[in-house]
């Protein structure tokens, strides 16, 4: 089953202020619970509605969680084309990318903390949407490359499957960091070292 078709075949269409309440209040028990602690009757409780009425807009617990992935997936990628787009090189492009990657998980913590969670247990349930979110990723990531390289501003001989898994790969190190540091600091603080890490790497090209 490709990405596309698990889009098509939720109902994440439906746009009514309870469905997102729910949503909301799911993502929040999971993320203080964990999905398989969770329960409809808590997800219930915190959205303030009847058991019962949660089979209205979904069929079980895991439908509530492919559907969040689905609505977040297309609210959070919208936010990182938009970005994208308003930069003129492709140095600053993957710097807008990066820091809205960082600002988007900042501001939505509980969404971080699953998604964070769930990539990391190699969930079958999700595993197609998390593929699906990873291949959009690098898609973007491909394109400021390839127009980076016809800039001039990074290198031709780049082998830029390995390049696009290196930088998702560190920016989501960055969050899971992030969300582990018994300190508090800004996450999007992380946006200018990632970029210059990506721009220069690690070698002293005087040595």
């Amino acid at each position: 089953m490709k990405f596309t078709e698990v889009v098509i075949s939720t109902k994440a269409n439906n746009t009514g202020e309870k469905y997102h309440r729910i949503l909301e209040a799911a993502v929040s028990v999971f993320a203080k619970k964990g999905f398989h602690q969770s329960t409809i009757s808590q997800i219930a409780g915190e959205a303030g509605v009847a058991d019962g009425t949660i089979y209205l807009y979904f069929k079980n617990k895991d439908d509530i969680l492919v559907q969040f992935f689905t609505y977040k997936t297309k609210q959070v990628f919208a936010g990182f084309r938009e970005a994208v787009k308003k930069a003129d090189n492709a140095r600053d492009k993957l710097r807008n990318l990066v820091h809205r990657h960082l600002e988007e998980f900042q501001k939505d913590r509980k969404m971080a903390i699953v998604y964070d969670a769930l990539t990391h247990q190699n969930m079958e349930l999700v595993e197609v949407n998390i593929r699906g979110m990873s291949k959009m990723y690098t898609d973007i990531v491909s394109d400021i490359i390839e127009r980076g390289q016809e800039e001039g501003v990074m290198r031709r001989d780049l082998y830029i499957g390995l390049v696009k898994r290196f930088i998702l790969g560190a920016v989501e190190s960055a969050i899971s960091n992030w969300l582990r540091s018994k300190r508090e600091y800004d996450l999007t603080s992380m946006t200018d070292p990632l970029i210059d890490l990506f721009i220069r790497g690690i070698g002293n090209p005087d040595a």
